[in-house]
């Protein structure tokens, strides 16, 4: 037999509705002017309803005129670009109520033409960050508020009693006198760092450039703990003014770089990267306000990350793989990123290995160039 003339098995490519039929995660498609169009299986069975009576009846039928969803919706089609939400509240007209973190994107090749689809697994994993670093942040102020009672008041003591009597004591006594005073001030020290915590008045924030911020944060570290390093940078030139307080975003960054530096080691890299993210909005607890956090600055090193077991508690205070360290550092980070309203995240990749902290934060309310 000829091959040439061999009978060739070919697979048709399904077509794009058939794809958006059978996709797990519910999805609709929304018209310009902002009825459903289409309902996959999955949105069919998320809402109890068919794609027909979806498309007939639309959303009066299914959510209330309050709905944060509606409010999402109409800020989508009101702008550019991918809007989401995490955790929202979905309460359905006829009872039904679930949490979902809802993500919709415009179809490029169709103007005013959107894609909704709903993550319906019951943990936010941003939002639930959020929390946990709050928090971690509430009890650092615990703990630092009762060691700076208990502990600071008495150093002053112990350290004036070894003092006085070193002064009557061998050359062998007054290696041991030596050493109380050494320890006592190590403590002090320690104490001194944890009162930042304690510290609850509000921080007073204005428009800042955060690459400002960012070189001059690579500045002093270039000239100090990372000087072994190389630092390469990858920036938004056209990123508009953070709301925040300049010295603690230099506290800030400056804490992630350290951190950075010495997961990396020497010869190792740091990248500093900046990035919009439109329409990233997370909730604001006890409230149903959802504050905008676009603006992403990443810290990121190659060095081994952090140990998988202490990967959930990183923002805790007093935990540390490092014998050197007393675990304070990233908790402060979280307490002063949770004053601006933002979120710090730590995530592990591993093609290339990489470690990341990215810190979301709201931008001063003007419109953005």
């Amino acid at each position: 037999m000829n091959p040439a003339a061999s009978p060739t098995l070919v697979h048709d490519a399904p077509a794009a509705a058939d794809i958006l039929s059978f996709l797990p995660i519910p999805v609709l498609v929304i018209d310009p002017d902002g009825r459903i169009a289409q309902a996959n299986i999955a949105a069919e069975s998320l809402f109890n309803t068919s794609q027909a009576a979806l498309r007939e009846k639309g959303w009066d039928a299914l959510l209330s005129a309050d709905s944060p969803f509606r409010a999402l919706l109409a800020d989508a089609q009101g702008g550019e670009g991918n809007f989401a939400a995490y955790d929202l509240d979905l309460h359905l007209i006829g009872g039904v109520r679930f949490r979902a973190d809802v993500l919709i994107a415009p179809i490029g090749y169709q103007q005013g033409w959107l894609t909704v689809a709903f993550q319906t697994r019951a943990v936010a994993s941003l939002v639930d960050r959020q929390l946990v670093h709050q928090g971690a942040a509430r009890s650092a102020v615990g703990v630092a508020a009762m060691l700076a009672h208990e502990i600071k008041n008495p150093l002053s003591g112990i350290r004036g009693a070894a003092q006085l009597l070193a002064h009557n004591v061998d050359d062998d006594g007054r290696e041991l006198t030596d050493l109380v005073c050494t320890e006592v001030d190590r403590i002090r020290n320690l104490v001194d760092r944890m009162e930042s915590f304690t510290d609850t008045r509000r921080v007073e924030r204005e428009p800042e450039n955060i690459h400002a911020v960012l070189s001059h944060v690579r500045r002093v570290a270039e000239q100090g703990f990372a000087n072994a390093l190389t630092f390469r940078e990858r920036y938004d030139p056209s990123l508009p003014p953070v709301l925040g307080n300049r010295d603690a975003l230099i506290q800030v960054f400056l804490n992630l770089v350290k951190n950075a530096a010495e997961a990396a080691g020497d010869g190792g890299e740091i990248m500093m990267t900046t990035a919009y993210r439109h329409g990233l909005k997370v909730a604001v607890k006890g409230s149903e306000r959802r504050v905008s956090v676009p603006l992403e600055v990443c810290v990121i090193d190659n060095g081994p990350g952090a140990p998988a077991d202490m990967e959930e508690h990183l923002f805790d205070p007093f935990v540390t793989s490092k014998r050197s360290s007393q675990g304070l550092g990233l908790a402060l980070v979280a307490k002063i990123i949770g004053e601006h309203g933002g979120i710090v995240e730590y995530e592990r990749t591993q093609l290339p290995p990489r470690t990341i902290f990215r810190v979301l934060l709201p931008m001063q309310q003007e419109n953005r160039a």
